[in-house]
């Protein structure tokens, strides 16, 4: 090594040790694939445990919410029955109308959660009944399923079907085979459409829409409104807190399991790190997000279910992914 120091003049350091480096033979910055992270960030927020102090100052709160709002209500139409009594008597109506309102509100929510309630019972019944070989615990259950899809237009070929073909099968698990299959493929096809659709929501709204908390808001609505109607589909009705109630156990599920986490098998199957690489950050956030919803609507699908999958195939997670994505991938590739 040699050193030229010259005065009023830039110092010259000349290295003669080893070659020269070239940063073209250097390994490239690893990117870290996109986590999901407005799915996780939904999946916690649907499963978050209130605290024992929460709930009691939730109840004490409402109730003197309610209490309040009902004596100032009493003295609103005790007060105008006094100054007018066609007002009071006015007054008196709409009050008693809100009240039947919240009545029949409360009713329907009841309803439909007994309705999911049936459905978990139906699906354990059929589960055992199966299990134990019991030829008339399995008549209870087609007889339950007949009665529950009776009045609908997209099961009644098959509820003919089941129908005559029933009186000839005398096992268990002919009986329930049979009432699988000519029941649950087009309810298990109507399923499918929907969780590819909220699939293809999430992931373009995440690729499309930089707004801060866009994506995780947009993830907890489609998940919401994906499990609402796939419990129509199989039989539920829409309930506010059955529907809650519903995500929140499948995002514990799924967490428990460690499965609405990114997973390599999840992409790496599904999605190849040559087709990331093509795509931008953004897109490749929306993939995995659209993937995990996927993901969380297959769970959702086996929850609202009023059988367990024996004789159809489950939908795989890879091939439901690929379905509802594709669109989605194609577009993009042709934009980057």
């Amino acid at each position: 090594m040699t050193h030229r120091l010259h005065l009023n003049r830039p110092a010259l350091i000349e290295l003669d040790d080893g070659p020269a480096a070239d940063p073209g033979l250097e390994a490239p910055v690893p990117d870290p694939l996109p986590g999901g992270r407005a799915m996780q960030a939904a999946g916690r927020l649907a499963t978050r445990r209130i605290s024992p102090l929460s709930r009691a100052a939730i109840w004490v709160f409402g109730t003197l919410l309610s209490f309040v709002v009902s004596v100032a209500a009493w003295d609103f139409v005790t007060t105008l029955l006094m100054r007018d009594s066609l007002l009071g008597w006015l007054a008196m109506i709409l009050v008693g109308a809100a009240i039947l309102v919240l009545l029949l509100l409360a009713l329907r929510e009841i309803a439909a959660i007994a309705r999911i309630s049936r459905i978990d019972n139906l699906r354990r019944k059929a589960s055992m009944a199966r299990d134990t070989a019991d030829l008339p615990a399995a008549r209870a259950v087609t007889t339950a399923l007949q009665a529950l899809y009776g009045k609908r237009a997209d099961t009644a070929w098959g509820l003919a079907r089941l129908t005559d073909q029933t009186p000839d099968i005398f096992d268990a698990d002919g009986l329930l085979d049979t009432a699988e299959r000519e029941l649950m493929a087009p309810l298990d096809k109507a399923a499918l459409a929907e969780i590819e659709a909220a699939a293809r929501q999430v992931a373009t709204v995440t690729a499309l829409v930089p707004m801060a908390l866009a994506d995780v808001a947009t993830a907890l609505y489609s998940n919401l409104r994906m499990i609402r109607r796939l419990s129509q589909i199989y039989g539920g009705r829409s309930s506010t807190l059955g529907n809650l109630a519903l995500l929140r156990r499948v995002f514990t599920a799924l967490l428990g399991a460690g499965a609405i986490a990114l997973a390599d098998d999840l992409i790496g199957s599904f999605a190849s790190g040559g087709i990331l690489a093509k795509l931008s950050r953004r897109f490749g956030e929306g993939v995995v997000n659209g993937a995990l919803t996927a993901r969380v609507g297959l769970a959702a699908m086996e929850a609202c279910r009023p059988l367990p999958f024996v004789v159809l195939e489950k939908p795989g997670t890879t091939a439901t992914i690929s379905r509802a994505l594709s669109g989605f991938l194609a577009r993009n590739n042709e934009t980057v």
